[in-house]
């Protein structure tokens, strides 16, 4: 018990930051009460005072911190909306043309700040790599308090880049690129993920395989984990000692090859939490001391903290740090109870993964509201490839630029394990019922937490499984009771279905047995489980309005399933797309007004944009339509991103039934078009806290006044329309 016992003081002061970094201008006053407590409590309670230092040091570094991440200048131009131009470091590789990017603002208006940012729209036009300088000319937005980016900033110019890389980041990231370039010219999803599982560059692993990694509870091998840290330095070590290496050089070694190594991959949060742990093991191992690792993880959890109280309520240190908790505390336990009917090795083998996953599940239930029903067993199957693959990977990197050939075949060795993964992914990702459903929200995390705590007590007592199994009845049963709720109360008949599919559009449209879809939204997996609930195997039509991620990211969900693709004005990577669906047997046209055609009984036509003269691409060139019959079904418009401007040129519309509201209900926003229309629903594509205040006040005012019922897919999940007697309108929600 008393590694447990050594655990409290981290986990008080961390949920005590979590909570802190939500409230920075109480930070000071909490510091001041938390030194106090510290003091006090040092003689009659020592691991409550160490709980209270803990929590002092790191409400200290936030009141430190906070004035550098928040200027005043930065403040004053987002209540202004005005344009600020800032000099920027780039804090991960930023591909020609991405989307966004993050950064650290170093100055503004003369001053040296420390700024974290998300930046957002077309990247630059050249590749960035890390540390290289930036400037930025834009609008600015303040975070959410707590998150760990302080700013969103908006460019109205393209980024340029003013300064490269210091030399001590620029190696690395010519290993990375040279590295990259090798592993994707390989065949497959093998080629595509070894850059990730190697070096962290993630840049090659496409939307259809991150979703396969995610569904199958694999996505802690998407990049370089921790664990890299630990096989690295157990390298070194080991084969130190086999060479006869003295102790110390070999610690030194050690040391130096794993800041290389952080600096190689990049420090992401588990690499940062696994890289504090080796260093402190290296120091106790060069003092003599023996090594504990409960306190290690504690030291390290209070040690990053302090560094980056930001990190409290980062998803990826969170996991990082409950999965390393899981493997300490309960995975020999898992094993020493299983090992009374299994092989030991078969026990150890099945009790890493459960005990990650225990741990992990009720913050992954935040994340994705879903139980991986096959993830401890992808895990089993895949985890001992990843060492191979990180270390026959980094092995290339190296030999790449010292001994190309050998770096080559290096790299085709390495490509082996990694398509293993790759292929064990997909194969769960795709099983049946690879994900089950669970409550979202806090009543889901609290139910999950509930699960993981009774499951770990029944280690110690029977009766905890009698509970563990009652949770399961009764999960079963609401379960399944809601699901066939839900098939039972659906209307088979419906015309337009708006699947939620997040900060995106994806809209369908039936009629005859022949179904249109009008856009992808942001990633295949939201898209792909819609699809697979409402019973669409092939569709007729797919129409992308426009080559924005949150309209096209999921294009992958039906790549091959699709007859017919009608696409916007092309630009960037609109080509790959386009040559993809086309490969696997679309017809893909350009779009553009006066386009029309049949879909069952419903005619549908292209309003926007003009074949000629129209906007440049982007929001204000969305292709726009309008589907209806002569009778017995209900007439829509799907108004894409187009603003009020385009709005404004389109032709005459009358009235419809349905309107698909333009740019997930911002606030550019045309009333007298609304007012035309005056549709009895307006659907709103978007997805729960967007960051961009969407749906607007303004738009919401905007279809009240016109008599129009709003319905969205963040507040009510999928939406079905269908047409009842009389021209009424029926709305199906799946809240």
């Amino acid at each position: 018990m008393t590694r447990y016992r050594w655990a409290l003081p981290a986990a008080a002061a961390w949920v005590g930051t979590a909570v802190a970094i939500g409230c920075p201008d109480a930070a000071l006053p909490a510091a001041l009460v938390a030194w106090a407590a510290a003091g006090l409590l040092a003689l009659a309670a020592p691991r409550a005072a160490l709980a209270a230092l803990a929590l002092a040091l790191c409400c200290t570094s936030i009141a430190l911190h906070e004035p550098a991440r928040s200027p005043d200048s930065l403040q004053q131009a987002a209540t202004a909306h005005s344009s600020v131009t800032v000099i920027a470091s780039a804090t991960q590789t930023v591909p020609a043309g991405s989307g966004s990017f993050e950064a650290t603002i170093d100055s503004v208006a003369g001053r040296s700040v420390a700024v974290p940012v998300l930046v957002f729209g077309e990247g630059p036009p050249q590749r960035v790599a890390i540390g290289a300088r930036l400037e930025l000319t834009g609008t600015v937005a303040a975070a959410e308090a707590g998150d760990d980016r302080a700013f969103l900033f908006f460019p109205t110019e393209a980024p340029r880049v003013v300064a490269e890389p210091p030399w001590f980041l620029e190696w690395a990231d010519g290993l990375r690129s040279e590295f990259l370039a090798a592993s994707t010219a390989l065949p497959g999803d093998g080629g595509d993920l070894l850059a990730g599982l190697a070096v962290g560059d993630t840049t090659a692993v496409g939307p259809r395989l991150d979703s396969a990694m995610k569904a199958a509870s694999l996505t802690h091998l998407t990049a370089v984990s921790g664990a890299n840290c630990a096989v690295v330095i157990g390298l070194v070590m080991l084969g130190g000692a086999a060479a006869g290496v003295p102790r110390g050089v070999r610690i030194a070694a050690s040391g130096a090859v794993l800041v290389a190594f952080v600096v190689l991959v990049t420090p992401e949060p588990s690499v940062l939490r696994a890289a504090v742990m080796a260093a402190l093991v290296l120091a106790a191992l060069a003092s003599g001391r023996p090594v504990q690792g409960v306190p290690v993880l504690t030291l390290a959890i209070v040690g990053l903290l302090v560094a980056d109280p930001w990190l409290a309520r980062s998803a990826g240190f969170v996991l990082s740090v409950l999965a390393t908790a899981g493997l300490l505390l309960f995975a020999a336990p898992i094993a020493a109870r299983l090992g009374r009917w299994v092989p030991r090795w078969l026990a150890l083998t099945i009790a890493v993964p459960l005990a990650a996953q225990l741990t992990c599940q009720p913050v992954l239930i935040v994340l994705n509201a879903t139980i991986p029903t096959y993830g401890v067993v992808a895990n089993i199957l895949a985890e001992p490839a990843a060492p191979v693959a990180t270390v026959v990977g980094l092995a290339a990197c190296i030999a790449l630029v010292v001994v190309p050939p050998v770096g080559q075949l290096l790299c085709a060795v390495a490509w082996l394990p990694s398509a293993w993964i790759a292929a064990v992914a997909t194969f769960f990702a795709h099983a049946p019922f690879a994900a089950l459903p669970w409550p979202a929200g806090l009543p889901g995390v609290g139910l999950a937490a509930l699960a993981s705590a009774t499951a770990l007590l029944g280690l110690r007592w029977r009766w905890a499984l009698v509970g563990l199994a009652l949770i399961v009845v009764v999960y079963g049963g609401v379960a399944g009771g809601g699901r066939l709720g839900l098939l039972l109360t659906r209307p088979a008949d419906w015309q337009v279905a708006a699947c939620d599919v997040g900060q995106g559009d994806a809209i369908l449209v039936q009629s005859a047995g022949q179904v249109m879809l009008i856009d992808v939204g942001p990633d295949p997996e939201p898209l792909s489980a819609c699809l697979s609930s409402l019973g669409v195997g092939r569709l007729d039509l797919a129409i992308l309005t426009h080559w924005d991620a949150d309209h096209v990211g999921g294009v992958d969900a039906i790549v091959g399933r699709v007859d017919r693709v009608l696409v916007g004005p092309e630009y960037g990577p609109a080509q790959a797309m386009v040559a993809e669906l086309t490969a696997a047997g679309a017809l893909v046209e350009r779009g553009s007004a006066g386009a029309s055609g049949l879909l069952g009984a419903l005619h549908w036509s292209l309003l926007w944009p003009p074949a000629r003269g129209g906007p440049e691409p982007g929001n204000a060139s969305g292709l726009t339509l309008r589907v209806g019959c002569a009778a017995g079904c209900l007439s829509a418009v799907f108004l894409s991103d187009l603003g009020e401007e385009s709005q404004m040129r389109l032709p005459p519309l009358g009235p419809v039934d349905v309107v698909k509201v333009a740019h997930h209900g911002s606030a550019d926003q045309s009333e007298a078009l609304y007012r035309e229309l005056g549709a009895t629903v307006g659907l709103i594509s978007v997805g729960a806290d967007n960051g961009y205040g969407h749906p607007t006040r303004r738009l919401l005012d905007i279809l009240q006044s016109v008599g129009t019922v709003v319905e969205r897919t963040d507040e009510h999940g999928l939406i079905l329309v269908s047409g009842g007697g009389g021209g009424d309108v029926t709305v199906w929600t799946e809240r």
